[in-house]
């Protein structure tokens, strides 16, 4: 069994800034069997109350991967080969009327200022998740679970 098909999608916060959300997103990932990525430099330490209270006692079966920047996260994601889908609201294309591969990241932007340019330049495809035109945006854990489990339903197979 390849890594994929045990693991079909993985989720990177780049450099989060609210820990409560991280840590939301950490038991997810956890209960989900979801590996997520964290791209530092994160806007608040990793040890915070913040994010053990919101992630409860399933950070231990986290599997959480953290990257010191973002060149040494693009480095090892090229390596394995994973596609990188990012989801922003500078996107025309909704996330539900995607196809879905095994090995994909869904790649989420910083709470406060999304991703650089230099970023939305490298990723593989742009999504989004379309919404009521006055809205701004939505919270960024309740974003990365719809669209996981949209991407879980296309990528596992049907026991």
């Amino acid at each position: 069994m390849s890594i994929f098909e045990k693991h079909p999608i993985r989720i990177a916060l780049y450099q989060p800034d609210i820990p409560g959300n991280t840590g939301t997103l950490l038991r997810m990932a956890a209960c989900l069997d979801v590996p997520l990525d964290i791209i530092e430099p994160a806007g608040f330490r990793l040890d915070d109350k913040n994010l053990k209270r919101a992630g409860m006692d399933y950070l231990e079966l986290a599997m959480l991967t953290r990257h010191r920047s973002w060149d040494v996260f693009e480095e090892w994601r090229k390596a394995e080969g994973h596609r990188l889908i990012l989801l922003t609201t500078k996107a025309n294309d909704n996330y539900t009327e995607f196809e879905y591969q095994a090995g994909d990241i869904l790649l989420f932007g910083r709470e406060s200022l999304g991703v650089p340019d230099n970023v939305h330049e490298t990723v593989d495809h742009r999504l989004t998740i379309k919404m009521n035109k006055e809205a701004r945006s939505l919270n960024l854990a309740l974003s990365a679970a719809m669209v996981t489990g949209e991407a879980l339903r296309q990528t596992i197979a049907p026991s």
